[in-house]
């Protein structure tokens, strides 16, 4: 079953955040993660203001997902997002 990691994000340093986008897809690719969505068009339906961007990634399941995330190969990329951006990330089971 898959499962979804879904980030929202601020980004507070844009060069910074460049490097971590032209490094992150082949460590998500490695565990077998892709992009569902990666930035685009959006606009609030409900609740509050969302950040300005989302990030939706699918994973063949949940080990994976959370594997990816904690993985060493992420681990410096993961900084470097953490400190270019404020951001909110989840991590959900599909269907």
């Amino acid at each position: 079953m898959s499962a979804y990691i879904v980030v929202q994000l601020d980004i507070v340093d844009p060069d910074k955040l460049e490097t971590y986008r032209a490094e992150v897809p082949a460590t998500i690719e490695t565990y077998g993660g892709r992009y569902l969505a990666r930035g685009g068009q959006m606009e609030r339906l409900e609740g509050e203001e969302p950040m300005s961007r989302v990030v939706i990634l699918e994973f063949p399941n949940y080990a994976q997902a959370k594997a990816w995330y904690g993985s060493e190969e992420y681990a410096d990329l993961k900084a470097m997002r953490l400190a270019a951006s404020r951001s909110n990330a989840i991590l959900v089971d599909g269907l």
